[in-house]
């Protein structure tokens, strides 16, 4: 009884044990029971013929190293599907439940592989990745060639035997990598990066031979495609037979059918450059020669035309002196002309001078500012012992003050209907009496007439 255990401590201990002896592994299953909630992950169930496994993709966080999303991106899962998981076992302690937390992902099967093509070239598409715009132009005669494939297979042989037979003083500068398997694509991708680092690449080839669909599966990796795109170095992809397309086919610069034709494509043939240069400069010496015979007869031409230039010169220097002669004459009269025009508009300003009329008019509206404050007053005053004395008359006529001369004002009760006579009187019954400081109710014991 002293190694009794609570539920937490026996789930975190099945929990280190599974962990530790399962660190990753690769499991094969078809997926069901596939749900994806608004947090982003995708949550699915991992099931053959007689049993099941819960699994989980986690959504990838901001900043998370873009080849992780690219292994479990490639395409989106579905029901159904039969894939190949890498994955490490986690257990769940506040439910005591242990699932597959997957890192990567892998179709398995031609069905399944070419639906996840379809997939990513769709996406990949919709980005830009594919636009004719985005593609650079292959250099005519690059010097120096880097060739991204395996170093062993009749690939590299054909592509170096190529080369060295068209133009041997091309650089090839070989990036060895696997072109098969699922450690292909980050081979591929750091082989670009150092083609791109080293700098001195005029234009990279992707290069493999044919295959199946799942073969050439790194050469349709979403990190390759991306690599692809992000390269200031124009890449030719060859990969693969004629009819075989690759999503590293739709990125590149340029594709060519065959590693070959890559080669080929990549490289000028030494003979037909040799003739080419050899034909420019027999009509560039021809262009020369008959362009020089040209210069000469023109030269010629102006010789014959060519006269004593010094009386033409004499001439001229005589046309300058009239012309500046005339020039100072004519700019002297337009200066007095202007000086004159000058004075008799300042005078004409002088006249039209409004000041004096400004000052007559602020005498004229002073002297109007004070005839209006008298009046203004006047007119106040007069109010004012208007208002007085009515004011007066209303006090007089004010039925308070009557009341101030010792005479009430009776009203029948509870009605306050004013009493003027005593026709509606009746003994017992009450009034209401106000006088000047106030008032009071009264019973009436008598009426009598006067």
């Amino acid at each position: 009884m002293k190694d009794i255990l609570t539920v937490s401590a026996l789930n975190e201990q099945i929990k280190s044990l599974l962990e530790d002896t399962f660190p990753f592994l690769w499991v094969e299953g078809e997926i069901s029971n596939l749900s994806r909630p608004a947090s982003g992950h995708v949550y699915f169930t991992l099931k053959d013929a007689k049993s099941q496994i819960r699994a989980v993709i986690f959504r990838a966080f901001p900043g998370q190293g873009s080849a992780s999303q690219y292994r479990t991106q490639r395409f989106d899962p579905e029901e159904g599907m039969s894939v190949v998981c890498r994955a490490r076992i986690s257990v769940y302690p506040p439910r005591g439940e242990y699932q597959l937390i997957v890192d990567t992902v892998v179709p398995k099967g031609a069905g399944e592989l070419q639906k996840a093509f379809e997939q990513l070239k769709a996406r990949l598409e919709a980005e830009g990745l594919f636009d004719p715009r985005h593609k650079k132009p292959i250099p005519f005669f690059p010097r120096r060639i880097g060739v991204v494939t395996s170093p062993t297979g009749a690939v590299i042989r054909d592509f170096l035997h190529i080369t060295k037979r068209r133009c041997p003083s091309v650089d090839i500068l070989i990036a060895p990598v696997r072109v098969q398997g699922r450690e292909a694509p980050p081979e591929i991708i750091r082989a670009i990066g150092d083609m791109r680092a080293i700098g001195a690449v005029d234009v990279i080839i992707l290069a493999r031979g044919g295959g199946s669909l799942e073969d050439l599966a790194p050469f349709n990796d979403e990190g390759v495609a991306r690599a692809i795109y992000r390269s200031e170095i124009p890449i030719i992809s060859a990969v693969g037979h004629e009819t075989d397309f690759t999503i590293a086919d739709f990125v590149a610069d340029l594709r060519a059918p065959t590693p070959s034709t890559a080669a080929e494509l990549a490289v000028p043939l030494r003979r037909e450059l040799a003739a080419t240069l050899k034909n420019m400069k027999a009509r560039m010496i021809n262009h020369h020669f008959r362009l020089a015979g040209r210069l000469r007869e023109k030269v010629d031409l102006a010789r014959e035309r060519l006269r004593d230039p010094g009386k033409r010169i004499s001439d001229l220097r005589m046309t300058v002196d009239d012309r500046f002669g005339a020039l100072q004459s004519s700019f002297g009269n337009q200066m007095a002309m202007r000086k004159h025009r000058f004075f008799a508009q300042r005078d004409a300003l002088k006249h039209l001078n409004p000041l004096p009329r400004i000052r007559h008019n602020r005498l004229i509206m002073e002297k109007a500012r004070e005839t209006m404050s008298a009046a203004t007053l006047n007119i106040i005053q007069l109010r004012r012992e208007r208002t007085a004395a009515d004011m007066a008359m209303l006090n007089n006529l004010s039925p308070l003050a009557v009341l101030k001369r010792g005479y009430s004002i009776a009203s029948a009760f509870p009605d306050g209907t004013i009493l003027r006579d005593t026709a509606s009187l009746a003994v017992g019954s009450s009034v209401d009496v106000r006088i000047a400081s106030g008032g009071f109710r009264a019973k009436v014991t008598d009426v009598y007439e006067r």
